[in-house]
């Protein structure tokens, strides 16, 4: 359906439609969110900041598109809330709107994509970090479930009063997230309950971190203790490199508060590889594999960043390796956190080295939300009604659920601003996306850092922009897909990696440079 430019105007009476709207829903004008009573009584529409609110950040595509056919069973349907604006977010919200239990699906903050793309409705103005506020927008807007994003809010404790509350919230108690929140903290799991990891020290004082790299060698590995966005990780090749990321971390305080201590941990050798779980405190059902590339540049080349594109499945992960990491690491893990006093509910997201020397997984890191760029290529597999295997897992009923994929293979090039991970210039011009969606079957665009100009053209307003996304029939066809999609694209201040996917398939030449 072609996007419908027109947003909800003083003018406008309730429980009247536009014309061009009333000829696109000429049988089901009944069952629309204005003219059901249950919704418009919900929605309280006559309320003037409520009406304002829709007038800001609602376009007619978005709540059509937002509300099923069969309104019938309206009351066993959920309106959802999810928390974040960046390319995983808008994945989550294109996957709960094809959920047949969800009624609609709001977006805080979101972004100008994923509001355009009629994915969600976002709420821009909406302080995440402010419990209070969201708490009051679920109660005003009969919110049943929020699905958390970023990690942030979460150790921060959003989820927990948001349960405090009597909302049921998809994400750790900032306790739990302490998983990923403080490394030292996870590798203390690991030690105690016997979970596969590198071998570690952790330091306050950089002259003895120092001490512990001389004594180890190089490569070593220097990771700063917090959150630091998908960067605080040196992999140092030498000596050198090693007590520079000891002095930028520790003494210049490069990654602030996260930085107060760090964890020198022994290099591992091999291939990562990304395991999801989803858990509800007892149980965890495990999601695809997928495979991310962290460094910058081809061939794994240049420093960390937040994740350049990913694809799904992985091969390395067979499904001997995968029912390894589920009792050698996943359920552990679950029983463990259990035990301390801090049940876990929400997405384990497991970083994993399989070992060259033995063949066998460890675990680098946890995360304690879906992986971005990872969640992408999930959700455009995902076939379950998401929705209801969230809910399930808030209820500690995830054994009542199943997942359902789509066969093939997905993947995602995730288009970055020139300069990244380092500074970066806002407000170049995108063009061309509609364009790019149309090149080939299976693409989908999920908008990570965009913004709309005075002309209403698309802008970069982040590191990482556009995560353009494919399925085919096996990676290679995924592959084809999204490049094809890529190379539509017009945006001179953005680049991209030429090959996701290369420790998969060997890399096509390409007759064109971009």
């Amino acid at each position: 359906m072609a996007c419908i430019s027109h947003t909800f105007g003083a003018s406008m009476k309730i429980g009247q439609l536009p014309v061009a709207t009333q000829r696109q829903f000429p049988n089901k004008l009944s069952q629309l969110l204005f003219l059901h009573p249950k919704n418009l009584r919900s929605l309280k529409l006559c309320d003037s900041q409520s009406y304002n609110r829709l007038n800001r950040y609602q376009s007619y595509t978005a709540i059509f598109n937002s509300l099923s056919s069969d309104h019938a069973n309206s009351d066993e349907r959920i309106s959802v809330l999810v928390i974040g604006g960046g390319g995983r977010e808008h994945s989550l919200c294109y996957a709960l709107k094809r959920s047949q239990s969800c009624d609609a699906v709001f977006c805080a903050p979101g972004n100008a994509g994923i509001s355009n793309s009629g994915d969600a409705t976002c709420i821009e103005d909406l302080d995440i970090f402010d419990s209070s506020a969201v708490i009051a927008f679920c109660r005003k807007w009969e919110i049943g479930l929020v699905v958390v994003g970023p990690e942030a809010p979460l150790v921060s404790g959003l989820t927990n009063d948001l349960l405090k509350a009597g909302i049921h919230a998809f994400g750790p108690s900032s306790e739990a997230a302490a998983l990923e929140g403080s490394k030292n903290f996870m590798k203390s799991i690991c030690d105690k309950y016997g979970i596969p990891t590198a071998k570690y020290e952790t330091f306050t004082d950089p002259l003895a971190a120092k001490k512990y790299i001389n004594e180890q060698g190089a490569p070593i590995v220097v990771k700063a203790d917090g959150l630091a966005a998908g960067k605080g990780v040196i992999v140092a090749t030498t000596l050198q490199e090693a007590f520079e990321a000891v002095d930028s971390i520790l003494v210049n305080g490069s990654f602030g508060k996260a930085g107060s201590s760090i964890i020198v941990e022994e290099f591992l050798e091999g291939e990562e590889a990304s395991f999801f779980a989803i858990v509800d405190g007892e149980n965890a059902l495990p999601l695809e594999s997928a495979q991310d590339h962290k460094r910058v540049g081809d061939g794994d080349t240049g420093p960390n960043t937040g994740g350049m594109g990913a694809y799904c499945p992985a091969p390395v992960l067979t499904q001997e390796l995968q029912s390894l990491v589920m009792s050698s690491i996943i359920l552990p893990t679950v029983t463990g956190m259990a035990k301390e006093g801090c049940k876990f509910v929400g997405v384990l997201y497991a970083g994993l080295m399989i070992e060259k020397k033995s063949g066998l997984p460890k675990l680098i890191e946890y995360n304690v939300r879906f992986g971005d760029p990872e969640c992408q290529v999930l959700m455009v597999r995902l076939e379950s009604d998401l929705a209801q295997v969230l809910l399930a897992a808030c209820k500690g009923e995830l054994n009542t659920v199943s997942l359902e994929w789509a066969p093939g293979s997905a993947m995602v090039v995730v288009m970055a601003s020139n300069g990244y991970p380092g500074s970066y210039v806002k407000g170049t011009k995108i063009q061309n996306l509609e364009e790019a969606e149309a090149a080939a079957p299976g693409v989908k665009i999920f908008h990570a850092g965009t913004a709309v100009d005075a002309d209403g053209d698309y802008v970069a307003n982040g590191g990482r922009v556009l995560g353009v996304t494919a399925k085919g029939k096996d990676l290679e066809e995924a592959r084809d897909r999204a490049y094809r999609a890529v190379e539509e694209i017009k945006w001179d201040g953005g680049f991209y990696r030429k090959d996701i996917g290369w420790r998969a398939l060997p890399l096509k030449q390409k007759s064109s440079t971009c």
